[in-house]
């Protein structure tokens, strides 16, 4: 009788550098892995690969100057420029930030509150209820000091309005901060607007535009290279990092080849038919610091073709409460194995899913391999995963 069902495994491998064979080093590690761990492996097994190593491997970075020079020539050599909804992050924006202060003389930052779009805060939600402003406010910068300046992150400690206040003047850039939910408030005070939110980016460029707004989103910025750089043709700055304090990481956008030469090469030494990923944010939330973990544009940009779609799974729980209430033991456990057998090819809609997690394989196994991996120094960019495809009928 089989005792184990999905197994998780984070894979050490060498440090990666840019221009290494990333193709080779996840092979070569998985191989080192079996010797040492002694698993088989079986088709429908998964490989994950972070996109962190991905990109450096391919060498997708640019440079703060790349940015600001991207965006002076999509702007004319702006005098003033509007940025709305950025998301509050040293690693993710402050690098953009940068970026997008050189290019220009004086910055209009528009804050969501009272966080960003994926959860930051930006001041204490008990003393915004207790004010006299609500979610439909606009709070000038002044009004944000006097009323909620002291407020420091739990996690980080840092007022991230003055850590961007900071960052901004450094380059000789003029900076006014205002918080507003609604999008169609930087107009007020420029024309000029980069949107900077990550899922609601089309829409938010469509409102502005449809008010007379010349915009751009950054997804448009680097979404071809400049003076060479490294680009994302898709997403542009979305889900790139900080790599030093004058370069940046661009989210990868060669992966499709590396997953499939992978499947292919893994095919030819396993026998076995193995599917291949790469990963990024997990899209979990942290319950108590409220962060859900998405500041990249999707969780998986490049997978094989049998990660498409979405779990067709019954609840167990269902089926033993409501089908089978008096049976026990062994004779549950067979009951419910045939359930499974039988069960239809596609249960969308059907009661007997109730309860189950209704998100694409994709996004599922990205989360589980992001909690695995972490994004300090467990040294394992490579996830292999095994069984996560099977059920309790399978012995």
């Amino acid at each position: 009788m089989r005792n184990v069902g999905t197994v998780v495994r984070g894979i050490r491998t060498p440090i990666i550098k840019e221009g290494d064979n990333l193709e080779e080093i996840v092979v070569n590690s998985l191989l080192e892995a079996q010797k040492s761990e002694g698993f088989k492996f079986k088709n429908r097994d998964v490989v994950a690969i972070t996109e962190a190593v991905v990109g450096i491997s391919e060498g997708n970075y640019a440079t703060v100057d790349d940015v600001s020079l991207d965006i002076k020539n999509k702007f004319d050599n702006p005098e003033e420029l509007g940025i709305v909804f950025p998301i509050l992050s040293r690693n993710r924006f402050s690098i953009i930030l940068k970026g997008i202060a050189r290019s220009t003389k004086k910055l209009y930052v528009q804050l969501s509150f009272p966080s960003d779009e994926v959860g930051n805060a930006i001041l204490d939600e008990e003393k915004l209820d207790n004010s006299k402003f609500s979610l439909e406010s606009i709070i000038t910068e002044k009004e944000y000091n006097e009323n909620f300046g002291d407020w420091l992150h739990p996690f980080t400690g840092i007022n991230m309005i003055d850590f961007y206040r900071e960052l901004i003047e450094k380059e000789g850039c003029k900076a006014e901060f205002i918080l507003s939910n609604n999008a169609n408030d930087i107009l007020k005070y420029t024309n000029n607007i980069i949107t900077c939110d990550i899922h609601t980016r089309y829409k938010t460029k469509k409102n502005l535009e449809m008010n007379g707004a010349k915009v751009l989103g950054l997804y448009e910025i680097l979404n071809a290279p400049v003076d060479g750089s490294g680009c994302n043709p898709k997403y542009g700055l979305l889900g790139s990092n900080k790599a030093t304090e004058e370069r940046i990481k661009l989210f990868p956008k060669d992966g499709q080849e590396l997953v499939e030469n992978i499947q292919k090469r893994l095919k030819k030494l396993t026998s076995c038919d193995i599917e291949v990923m790469v990963y990024g944010d997990g899209a979990f939330k942290d319950p108590v610091g409220k962060i859900w973990e998405l500041a990249d544009p999707v969780v998986s940009p490049f997978y094989t073709n049998g990660l498409e779609g979405t779990p067709n799974e019954i609840k167990l729980k269902f089926v033993s409460d409501n089908k089978y209430p008096d049976l026990r033991g062994d004779e549950l456990k067979e009951a419910i194995k045939n359930e499974i057998k039988q069960k239809d090819s596609n249960l969308k809609g059907k009661m007997i899913t109730q309860g189950t997690t209704p998100r694409r394989l994709t996004d599922l196994i990205g989360s589980l391999c992001d909690l695995t991996s972490g994004s300090g120094d467990k040294g394992t960019p490579v996830v292999f995963i095994q069984g996560y495809f099977d059920n309790l009928s399978d012995d």
